[in-house]
């Protein structure tokens, strides 16, 4: 088995510099670095990374819990957390909650017993006991892309109230006023964001009294999971709504895929019979053509930049907790359509 002995003498140094060079602590030249890695490379030696998390209480690892990686969003998420990890020396275990905080909390038991390093948490439901347990065993967390109320937590999330706000007021200025809200579960953060921002918009612009059919709601919200066979059944429910919507809103890219289905099925052009808008792009393998009207959240950022708020909390800086809330886009395609005067309701 080759030592870090043989690795020190075939590169002409000191077994002490060889560990400088695997640990990256301390400084060594670069000519002799260079020597080093070249020794490690051609003998084939493989650090003993137990020995070294025994020394020092690491393990070099952290855990990503997602509640959906088939999204595309958190597919993209998980790039930028793996990305920034890694150049940081880290690997990333994951993990897939399916929305579940059974499932969740089942994850984070075997993490906590593997004591990884640190956990970035897009939490199922509204995430307050898993946090607990989390904070409990003095495992540094950040929390991404949702609120978690009520806990002192790091957190990395986009603005989603604005973002569905913006969308709101883009449907308004085309003439609509009969909509719909698709939006995902009420106790989690985003869909109560979203359905949030996307009313006061239509209140802003006095909706709820030009449109007396609504009995004095604004838009007809739907709930359900974040999944595009919910999106399809909400959907479905809307259509039966009198007067018809002629515009919807989905909480995020699952729904509205969804949405568009049971649109199709039921013979609904889009956008000439019904304008949609939604949250998060969709990936070519999901719609050929990009399409979608869309509140677009840059997925990759939002890893990166939860992964350099929990090295920040490795590294023993004793901070308050910090929130980073960042800024969508919004892209106006064809799904929303053009403007309409005035919208109709059939």
């Amino acid at each position: 088995m080759t030592t870090i002995q043989h690795v020190a003498k075939r590169a002409g140094v000191a077994p002490i510099t060889v560990s400088r060079v695997v640990n990256k602590s301390g400084y060594v030249t670069q000519s002799v670095r260079d020597r080093v890695e070249t020794a490690i490379a051609d003998l084939g030696y493989v650090p003993n990374g137990l020995a070294r998390s025994l020394r020092s209480r690491r393990t070099q690892t952290l855990a990503l819990i997602l509640t959906d990686v088939t999204n595309p969003f958190f597919t993209t998420l998980a790039r930028g957390v793996e990305d920034a990890a890694s150049a940081a020396g880290f690997m990333v275990i994951l993990g897939n909650s399916d929305e579940g905080e059974a499932k969740e909390r089942e994850y984070l038991q075997v993490l906590l017993q593997r004591q990884v390093d640190g956990i970035l948490l897009v939490p199922a439901g509204n995430g307050a006991e898993s946090l607990r347990v989390i904070q409990q065993q003095g495992t540094p967390v950040v929390v991404m892309d949702r609120r978690v109320q009520n806990t002192e937590v790091d957190v990395v999330r986009y603005d989603s109230e604005a973002g569905a706000y913006h969308l709101g007021r883009h449907l308004i200025s085309l003439g609509h006023q009969a909509l719909a809200i698709i939006a995902g579960p009420r106790e989690v953060s985003t869909s109560e964001d979203r359905v949030t921002g996307f009313q006061r918009a239509l209140t802003e612009a006095g909706l709820e009294r030009s449109a007396p059919v609504y009995h004095g709601k604004i838009a007809t919200v739907y709930y359900g999971a974040l999944t595009q066979k919910s999106g399809y059944e909400m959907t479905q429910e809307a259509l039966k709504a009198e007067p018809r919507p002629t515009a919807i809103f989905a909480a995020n890219n699952f729904l509205a895929l969804g949405a568009l289905g049971a649109l199709h099925d039921a013979g609904v052009r889009v956008p000439e019979d019904m304008a949609v808008v939604t949250f998060d792009d969709l990936l070519p393998a999901f719609i050929p053509v990009p399409f979608l009207t869309v509140a677009d959240q840059p997925a990759y950022e939002m890893g990166q930049k939860a992964v350099e708020m929990l090295l920040s909390r490795l590294s023993g800086k004793q901070e308050p907790f910090q929130e980073i809330l960042l800024e969508s886009k919004i892209i106006v395609r064809q799904s929303s359509g053009n403007k309409r005067e005035p919208a109709k309701s059939f």
